[in-house]
């Protein structure tokens, strides 16, 4: 006979950070450090590449993707919001 129990997984809400820009646009790989998300350039170029990176809810591979006042970066269970 099956055990029928139910499982019930709390999920962890993401953690919302705000960035100020005072340029136009920021680069992805740039901003990824500007927000100490990353240790290095490298590191930003790694994590990008292998798809670990949602810009405004999208996987993006585009380390020199232009960011601008609105958009939202998601990594490791944090967003990164650009205001």
């Amino acid at each position: 006979m099956l055990n029928n129990r139910k499982i019930k997984l709390k999920i962890k809400e993401k953690e919302i950070i705000q960035k100020h820009i005072t340029t136009e646009f920021i680069r992805l790989d740039a901003f990824l450090k500007l927000c100490d998300a990353v240790q290095s350039g490298g590191h930003a170029k790694i994590v990008i590449q292998d798809g670990e990176i949602k810009v405004n809810g999208e996987i993006c591979e585009q380390r020199g993707k232009k960011l601008r006042v609105g958009d939202k970066v998601e990594f490791e269970h944090k967003i990164y919001e650009i205001i």
